[in-house]
């Protein structure tokens, strides 16, 4: 079963204390791979900075929606896509809402279909939260505490999202919070934690026992 993880710097596995990278056996998907076993393939598809439909000015290739399509098509055949963005589509620069963050979001999901060899199921993450000051001095500036709130009415709208695509949905904030190094990024407790809860999710997917909850 080949399972497409598609998201930012808290899939592609960025450390809060700004050293690089956690290795397969710390990030979720590496602990994901481990928990599924060989019968599954984990496909690891983060970037840093990576947003749903917003271009960064600063870095480019950053839009999900420019690269959904290509990445589909070079995993193809894929069962299963995850898809965990919109932490960065909250930075200030966007001025973006909930509501309009899942609707970059609902763009992703239909040019993945758009490209894919075979149908496949969806689970929609909805991220952790920004941690309170993320943007103060030495944290984040191009947060603020707008960007919090934004953060935080993501869960309600990507439901909405998961539920109009027929996917399945998880609140990734209900299992890990940001470090309190940076305010933004999972530490390893985090990682565990949210490979524990996507794995018990994938297990009821499998069983037919869970959809959207």
């Amino acid at each position: 079963m080949n399972i497409l993880c598609f998201g930012d710097s808290n899939t592609w596995g960025y450390k809060p204390d700004k050293s690089g990278r956690f290795d397969e056996k710390t990030r979720w998907t590496g602990l994901l791979q481990k928990k599924l076993g060989p019968e599954y393939h984990i496909i690891e598809e983060g970037l840093c900075g990576r947003t749903t439909v917003f271009q960064d000015e600063l870095r480019e290739g950053r839009r999900g929606l420019d690269l959904i399509g290509v990445t589909v098509e070079m995993h193809n055949p894929i069962d299963l896509v995850i898809i965990m963005l919109g932490t960065n589509d909250c930075k200030t620069r966007y001025r973006a809402s909930a509501s309009v963050i899942a609707n970059g979001l609902n763009q992703v999901i239909r040019k993945a279909r758009q490209n894919a060899s075979q149908h496949f199921d969806l689970l929609v993450i909805s991220p952790i939260h920004l941690g309170a000051g993320v943007g103060d001095a030495d944290f984040d500036p191009e947060f603020d505490p707008a960007s919090e709130t934004v953060s935080r009415n993501l869960a309600s709208e990507y439901r909405k999202v998961a539920l109009q695509n027929h996917a399945a949905f998880l609140n990734a904030a209900d299992f890990a919070t940001p470090s309190i190094t940076d305010r933004e990024h999972m530490d390893e407790k985090g990682h565990a934690a949210l490979a524990e809860a996507v794995y018990d999710k994938i297990i009821a997917l499998q069983k037919g026992l869970s959809n959207v909850i």
